[in-house]
């Protein structure tokens, strides 16, 4: 299975969700642009995608949540490490309160890694994000695993901004 993003300004992102009615698409809004994204084992429907395989899928999005993506650029060297290491984060995070969704997604072409999660809002991910040590530099600092400095990216979806 795989997962699609591309993005771009929030009235492009639904003309194309809007295209596309019978696709389970996610439109997320972020500060700057918007993202779409679509889980697929089949071709996606954007023309311009960043493919990525999912390594590990607990739940299921909805259209009305508070979405993380952690940018996560992995050296070729560090890949292994990394995907033993954060690939088993979905039984850690279904048993926290506001939980909706986790994957951990490996590129098909580029370094960076994203661990993407949907939480019922911002405090329920930073309990999450405390409890199991998301923090890449305390690994970073053992292990040359990354190209560049790893960030974070936060996007909403509502069902509001979604029928405008």
């Amino acid at each position: 299975m795989y997962l699609y993003m591309t993005s771009g300004t929030p009235e492009f992102m639904q003309s194309i969700k809007k295209k596309y009615p019978n696709e389970q698409l996610f439109l997320l809004h972020g500060t700057g642009n918007s993202v779409l994204i679509q889980e697929s084992s089949n071709k996606t429907v954007f023309q311009v995608p960043r493919k990525y395989e999912i390594l590990e899928s607990v739940g299921q999005f909805s259209h009305k949540g508070y979405f993380v993506l952690q940018h996560i650029p992995i050296t070729d060297e560090g890949k292994s490490i990394f995907e033993h290491k954060y690939t088993n984060l979905g039984s850690t995070a279904q048993i926290e309160p506001g939980f909706i969704a986790l994957r951990v997604l490996k590129p098909i072409k580029s370094d960076t890694y994203i661990i993407l999660s949907e939480w019922s809002g911002p405090n329920s991910y930073e309990v999450w994000e405390k409890s199991v040590n998301l923090d890449f530099s305390m690994v970073a600092d053992k292990q040359n695993l990354f190209t560049s400095a790893p960030y974070i990216a936060t996007y909403k979806s509502t069902e509001e901004e979604e029928a405008i």
